[in-house]
């Protein structure tokens, strides 16, 4: 039996019995430099592991500076898809002297046939490879499975309904019997919660008779969800609309309820307690601390192989509560009702998993009349800094009267920033386009949101110069086509986050579309038909590669700050197998987005 390293995928998806029979059925053969070991055109009848050695894969169809397209080093295997193909595309070579194992056909094909996810795993997109990734992440506790693929239909409750004219008595009686925090109350169609606080202040602080009639005090502003929705979901509707519960509904009538407590006891590790910390908050201190549990929040998703996409999406609702609640410790709610806070950048795009630098802006209703305004949004800067949210290097923050202004004002700076056209103008309408109100009036932004479209949407030259930016940092592959590897790493930002950012930004803004989320944007996009549904599946997929390897660095930087590693570059050598063929089908997407681009706005004059 040879003694062979099974520990990445696709080994991972055989169970022992399947690793076995790879380990009894292959051998191991050597090959010199520059020997060819499969040819193109020739038939496939091994998949060849590398034991040690670097091996090249070239396009014969090409011109010889063009052909190299891939590189293969130890741990690595080619060949499968040869022998599914019945031919090899390309040709493979040994650049160095090399040891494979060598996997006979008929191994390969039976091991397909008893496996299905075996199979699957060489004719997989990108999409579904990088899912392979999470779930090697997936490691005790709650498992990707139950974190991830739970259903609203496993927790939910029966609901609890009564008749619009139900009493406030009766109503207390069948909260009591039922041992429910709420009921649903129903009139023509529709239906309204109230809980057992709202009966309490019913009686207690507006004296009604308990004679009344329960619908009298119902709220017919429902957050609801369908059955089939993840859990997950769930988790943060509440945290984002400031609720406990969320009103199931099937064919337009309630078929549950969830309650926070329950998704709480479901998802039973106690870093889930964070969302609960947050809304129980009461000062300014007790936030300071449910903030600081963050990182340890995004340890368990990331450990428990949460998918990043849904970790961003309950990350963005919480950071925005805490901002939230923080203004609304410091600001007069009548205040908030005449203005908008809103953050940019990354955290508007709910894309930063964590806290990094500031990027916020106010809007003021025009008219308002707020003499202090300015000594209170230094206040605000210097409480988030307190809450983890660096100053901005850049001073894009509410302490910065230029981030400050009323509707015109605003309105104003975008007419200014269109024409003008240049670097920062076009940085800031950027950061504009990725607003996200977290605390106010989200009206005022809506407004606005609409001026920047209704000037910038046709302009072609705008578009043209905005997505000039896309071009700005070229793509870490090799005139070869296989990964850079230099030894401080590949900037992973520059070279793969930020031009699919804001490329798809550009997009967005072209074809006025609303949603702030990178991901989103590309489902809009989608659904327009502007981007083919796979292409735009592919793009998210590598925004998420990207994310996460970015966020392996900077979870390593927050162990051992004294490092000074910079948590944007990624060392190739570092990465595992699949880590090191994913990052490099990511990137020839993002090559392939940034010539689509160039195309379409007429980049390349």
């Amino acid at each position: 039996m040879v003694d062979v390293d099974l520990t990445q995928p696709p080994f991972t998806l055989l169970d022992e019995a399947g690793r076995d029979r790879v380990r009894t059925g292959i051998d191991l053969a050597y090959f010199d430099e520059e020997e060819i070991i499969l040819d193109a055109g020739q038939p496939g009848e091994y998949v060849f592991i590398i034991h040690k050695g670097e091996v090249a894969e070239l396009d014969t169809s090409v011109p010889t500076a063009q052909a190299r397209i891939g590189h293969y080093t130890a741990g690595d295997l080619f060949g499968a898809i040869s022998i599914l193909n019945g031919k090899s595309r390309y040709r493979f070579k040994a650049e160095q002297e090399s040891l494979c194992y060598l996997m006979p056909k008929a191994l390969f094909n039976r091991l397909c046939q008893d496996y299905p996810a075996f199979a699957e795993f060489f004719r997989q997109s990108l999409a579904h490879k990088a899912r392979l990734l999470t779930e090697r992440r997936a490691e005790g506790g709650v498992t990707m499975a139950g974190f991830m693929l739970a259903r609203i239909s496993e927790c939910m409750r029966a609901p609890l309904i009564v008749d619009e004219s139900t009493s406030i008595a009766s109503a207390v009686s069948t909260l009591n019997d039922s041992h429910s925090d709420s009921l649903l109350v129903g009139r023509d169609g529709r239906f309204g919660m109230v809980t057992k606080t709202d009966l309490l202040n019913a009686l207690v602080m507006e004296g009604l008779e308990s004679s009344s009639q329960v619908i009298g005090i119902a709220h017919f502003d429902l957050v609801t969800a369908t059955p089939d929705q993840y859990l997950f979901e769930a988790l943060v509707r509440m945290t984002r609309h400031k609720v406990a519960r969320v009103v199931v509904i099937e064919q337009g009538a309630p078929v549950g309820v969830v309650e926070l407590t329950d998704v709480l006891s479901y998802f039973s590790s106690r870093s889930y307690v964070v969302s609960l910390q947050v809304e129980q908050a009461e000062s300014l201190d007790e936030l300071v601390r449910a903030s600081a549990r963050t990182p340890e929040l995004v340890r368990a998703l990331m450990a428990q192989g949460v998918r990043l996409r849904f970790a961003m999406e309950l990350l963005a609702a919480l950071n925005g509560r805490i901002i939230s609640k923080a203004v609304g410790f410091l600001v007069d709610p009548a205040r908030l009702e005449q203005s908008c806070l809103m953050v940019m950048g990354s955290e508007g795009r709910g894309e930063q998993i964590l806290k990094t630098d500031q990027d916020n802006a106010l809007i003021l209703a025009d008219g308002t009349d707020w003499p202090d305004c300015q000594a209170q949004m230094a206040q605000i800067t210097d409480t988030l800094i307190r809450l983890g949210y660096p100053r901005c290097p850049g001073n894009i923050m509410v302490s910065n009267p230029a981030w400050v202004g009323s509707e015109a004002a605003w309105r104003a700076r975008v007419a200014r920033w269109a024409a003008s056209r240049d670097g920062d103008s076009l940085m800031n309408l950027a950061i504009l386009l990725d607003a996200h109100a977290v605390a106010g009036n989200p009206r005022l932004l809506d407004t606005l949101r609409d001026e920047m479209f209704e000037r910038c949407s046709r302009d072609e030259l705008l578009l043209s110069y905005f997505a000039r930016s896309t071009l700005r940092f070229s793509t870490p592959l090799t005139l070869f086509g296989s990964l850079k590897r230099p030894q401080h790493g590949i900037d992973i930002k520059k070279g793969g986050i930020f031009p699919i950012v804001h490329g798809v930004r550009t997009l967005a803004l072209e074809r006025r579309i609303r949603p702030t989320s990178t991901l989103e944007r590309l489902d809009a996009l989608a659904a327009e038909g502007r981007l083919e549904d796979r292409f735009a599946e592919d793009l998210g997929e590598a925004l998420s590669l990207f994310t996460e390897l970015r966020l392996k660095q900077q979870l390593a930087r927050l162990d051992d700050p004294d490092t000074g590693r910079d948590a944007n570059r990624v060392v190739v050598q570092h990465l595992s197998s699949l880590e090191r063929d994913l990052m490099r089908e990511a990137l020839h997407i993002v090559k392939d987005f940034k010539q689509r681009l160039s195309h379409r706005f007429h980049l390349e004059y």
